[in-house]
């Protein structure tokens, strides 16, 4: 992990273009390739990045991120002020709250819950930024990447996209589809979802353990 808190200007250039002004930022390159630029004001979203797999390329104070697609990050350094590398070693990787991954669990075993005809490729399909919860094949053989939430936020939301935005570089699964499954989606959560063709599916737990009871119901 390297990074390098400078004043710099930012320039985007790919399917649209976009420029950053002078300004100091945070500049945060990963041992994956990956190179994303920081303020101060967010939480955690990066003004601008470039995923993997990508490279840099230091001339200097001109720094240039480029992709297989031709897109290009470039970082003009006017001044730095600080700089920092670390190892970080192995991440050990997110472990999940028991209703979790349990949710995962019984999704995997019941994936025709998504839809008729579903089918299951493998719970824990990795890439290069971590593991999507569930990859599927739907009714058409289509690939399908699941996110599953206790509580489905904007964060997952965010989560997914990422994932799906490198399995659709693999040209052995392209294209492949979203599902946001949680036990309650929040309204911008599920807003943002759609806004980005991702299905939402609100799970039950308690059916999918099958402890739904139908013994007092009328229908």
């Amino acid at each position: 992990m390297r990074l390098v808190i400078a004043r710099c200007q930012v320039d985007y250039a790919g399917r649209l273009t976009a420029h950053l002004p002078m300004a100091v930022r945070l500049l945060l390159i990963k041992a994956d390739g990956s190179v994303s630029v920081h303020s101060d004001d967010r939480a955690y979203k990066p003004l601008n990045w470039m995923s993997p797999p990508c490279w840099l390329i230091e001339d200097g104070d001109i720094w240039t991120v480029q992709n297989k697609a031709g897109e290009k990050l470039v970082i003009t350094i006017e001044e730095r002020f600080d700089e920092i590398k670390h190892e970080l070693g192995a991440e050990p990787g997110l472990v999940k709250d028991g209703v979790e991954a349990h949710l995962q669990e019984l999704l995997a075993e019941h994936i025709t819950t998504l839809g008729d005809g579903y089918s299951l490729v493998r719970r824990e399909y990795p890439t290069a930024i971590g593991p999507v919860d569930i990859l599927a094949r739907d009714a058409t053989g289509g690939a399908v990447a699941v996110e599953i939430k206790r509580r489905g936020e904007i964060d997952g939301v965010e989560q997914l996209t990422r994932y799906l935005e490198l399995l659709n570089r693999d040209p052995l699964l392209a294209p492949v589809r979203g599902v946001f499954a949680a036990q309650l989606i929040k309204p911008q959560a599920r807003t943002l979802a759609e806004d980005r063709g991702i299905r939402c599916v609100t799970l039950d737990y308690d059916a999918l353990r099958g402890t739904d009871s139908d013994e007092f119901r009328l229908f």
